[in-house]
């Protein structure tokens, strides 16, 4: 988390700057194009789309994110995992609201680089020289940008991620100035405040509902601002929010200006962003949004490695390696994501190839994740027993908002839509098996009390007939309660092949709703013979549960807590520190299941994306090679309608 969280400083202005007003920056690129469309320029088109415009970053960005939802950190941190994490205790339903939303926003992923890129790649063509200029030209520098995009996510971005926040300053400023010196083309456009323009055009334009999925496409950016908030602090982002939204607001007047002046005419596919440029400036304003182009894709990629790492911890999705190629806090990679996102991204340009296509396209999965970001935010207030008639006015006032900028979207189902949906649906579909699967097979893990079996963990270690199997056994432990212990390992210790050891160890990891928790508890409960470790680790701490272990044992020597000296006579007069062994338990489904169809699809799709995800072991960040992987059937629902007669032999010999 930022120092000085609510103060705003220069600095961190610059640094907000960069980091999360990328998407939301670079709209202008695209909104108004998408707004006019092929439809014919005219006054009410041009003020009434603007007046939405103003409305929306006012009601939709400024109130509900800037003001209120920021409002909202956990621990300085900010998100739909976040806002998840702080009410998921109150009520367990609300997991539905975190995994729509983390599955939406994951799937806008796909469609903002191509779409950011490509609009400005496409300005090229406001030059003379390059007016005729093909689309298959400017795929092939899309896809070119995009890889290498994508290509240098491996070695970090601290070295560039400087240089982000002047260029943004940089194009913020080239946003206002473009716009101020085109708003004198007709002051008629002032009249965009007036919210009445706003209603006119969607009451008395023709399908001027249907623009809302157009004029939604100024505050997609939205949700980043909270995603990002741990970073940069609500401070830099509400100062900085300011020169944003004026530099913006600007840039849209002095495009609607222009407008007003070809009143009657079509834009015929050209982008009236680029056309406001002087024509000597053209070359250097499309090399501007391009760079801001790339950092809204840099920012958006970033942000979907940070979401799918917390949906890891809160066991919303499979284990995944992760990277961490700079020492900065939260600057990660996850290979697996970076491989995912580029092929959608790359797959959306080659299918779309124009950025107007995308246009059409856009906007539809995002518009999910704030309606659940609303939910359970409207649900954060009432754990704050914040007055339920204020409640029900921001849930009346943004569900309002949102399902009418959701209905205008599913237009753009029919016109690839599609696309943001089916990812999106596969995604949810990734979490809801992962986390259901979890809820299916703890109906199997048996618990029982660990003080009935102490005995014969003493006799079993003192047992100097059983051949030792380690001086320290090491057990990944899932009982929340100290006091008991899962079966299975008892089972594993006793049962399987007796494992005599000096000294029992069961660890326990505990992911909490503080996003940075790094604690730990330790109970002796044998002296130098059975001993528990907890970690409480929040949900965006990597679980390397090696090191950590390693750490504890150190201070536990230190405090003469535990003798860690081998006990076999030669190394133990040579104080030669005794092994450590660690059991990881891996389940496989077991074909002595009863389960209904819908729990047997979710199983299978759960043991499929187990081969996908990281093994047991590296998931907890062990050393393999002081683990053994004991496999054991995953019993969920033992098959109870088989029928089994046993009849006399008929070939059995007569005396």
């Amino acid at each position: 988390m930022v120092k000085d969280f609510n103060k705003a400083t220069l600095a961190g202005i610059i640094v907000a700057l960069g980091i999360i007003y990328g998407d939301i920056g670079t709209s202008p690129l695209y909104v108004f194009k998408a707004i006019v469309g092929t439809n014919e320029i005219s006054d009410l088109l041009v003020i009434g789309g603007i007046s939405c415009i103003i409305w929306t970053l006012t009601l939709q960005t400024t109130v509900k994110y800037v003001i209120l939802t920021l409002k909202a950190d956990n621990k300085g941190e900010g998100g739909i995992f976040s806002l998840y994490a702080l009410v998921r205790r109150h009520g367990k339903w609300t997991v539905v609201f975190g995994m729509i939303g983390g599955a939406a926003l994951l799937a806008d992923g796909i469609i903002t680089p191509p779409i950011t890129v490509t609009s400005a790649v496409e300005g090229l063509r406001t030059l003379p020289v390059l007016k005729d200029l093909g689309t298959i030209t400017i795929v092939k520098i899309v896809v070119l940008i995009i890889s290498g995009l994508f290509f240098m996510q491996q070695f970090g971005t601290v070295s560039i991620g400087k240089l982000f926040g002047p260029i943004m300053v940089i194009w913020f400023g080239m946003l206002a100035v473009l716009g101020i010196m085109h708003i004198a083309d007709d002051l008629s456009v002032l009249k965009a405040f007036n919210p009445y323009y706003a209603v006119k055009l969607l009451t008395l334009y023709p399908h001027g509902f249907l623009l809302l999925g157009a004029v939604f496409l100024c505050t997609t950016g939205a949700e980043a601002l909270y995603s990002d908030l741990g970073h940069v602090g609500r401070g830099n982002i509400r100062v900085s929010w300011i020169w944003v939204k004026i530099s913006l607001i600007l840039n849209y007047l002095g495009q609607g200006a222009w407008l007003l002046t070809q009143t009657g005419q079509k834009l015929n596919g050209e982008n009236p962003f680029f056309l406001i440029m002087p024509e000597g400036f053209v070359i250097f304003g499309v090399l501007i949004a391009t760079i801001a182009s790339v950092i809204a894709s840099q920012a958006l990629i970033s942000g979907s490695f940070t979401l799918i790492s917390e949906a890891m911890r809160l066991n919303l999705w499979p284990k995944l390696k992760i990277n961490y190629p700079t020492e900065q806090r939260g600057q990660l990679f996850i290979p697996g994501i970076n491989i995912m996102l580029f092929v959608g991204c790359v797959s959306i340009v080659l299918i779309f190839q124009e950025s107007s296509k995308m246009e059409a396209a856009y906007g539809l999965s995002i518009t999910l994740c704030m309606l659940m970001t609303s939910c359970l935010f409207a649900f954060y207030l009432y754990t704050r027993r914040v007055k339920l008639w204020w409640i029900g006015l921001y849930l009346a006032v943004y569900l309002t908002i949102e399902f009418s900028f959701l209905l205008a979207n599913l237009v753009k189902f029919t016109h690839g839509g599609y696309v943001t949906v089916i990812v999106g649906g596969a995604l949810f579909m990734v979490m809801y098996a992962w986390f259901r699967s979890r809820k299916i097979k703890n109906r199997y893990v048996e618990f029982v009390r660990l003080e009935d079996y102490l005995p014969i963990l003493q006799e079993l270690s003192n047992d100097s007939s059983i051949p030792k199997y380690a001086t320290h056994l090491v057990y990944m432990s899932s009982a929340d309660n100290p006091k008991e212990i899962e079966h299975k390992i008892i089972y594993s210790v006793l049962n399987k092949k007796p494992k005599r050891a000096d000294i029992y160890w069961f660890v326990h990891v505990d992911v909490v709703d503080e996003p940075y928790m790094s604690e730990y508890t330790v109970q002796t409960i044998i002296p130098n013979e059975v001993i528990r470790v907890e970690f409480r680790l929040g949900f965006r701490v990597e679980q390397r549960i090696n090191l950590m272990f390693r750490m504890v044992v150190e201070d536990m020597v230190r405090n003469k807590e535990v003798n860690i000296t081998s006990r076999y006579e030669s190394l133990s007069k040579n104080n030669v520190v005794g092994d450590f062994q660690f059991i990881v338990m891996e389940k496989f489904l077991s074909h002595d299941n009863d389960l209904p169809l819908h729990e047997r699809i979710i199983m299978r799709i759960y043991f499929m994306l187990k081969k996908i995800g990281l093994s047991e072991e590296r998931g907890f960040g062990l050393d393999s090679s002081y683990v053994t992987i004991e496999k054991f059937p995953l019993v969920v629902a033992p098959v109870t309608n088989l029928q089994l007669k046993r009849v006399a032999d008929r070939h059995r010999f007569e005396d």
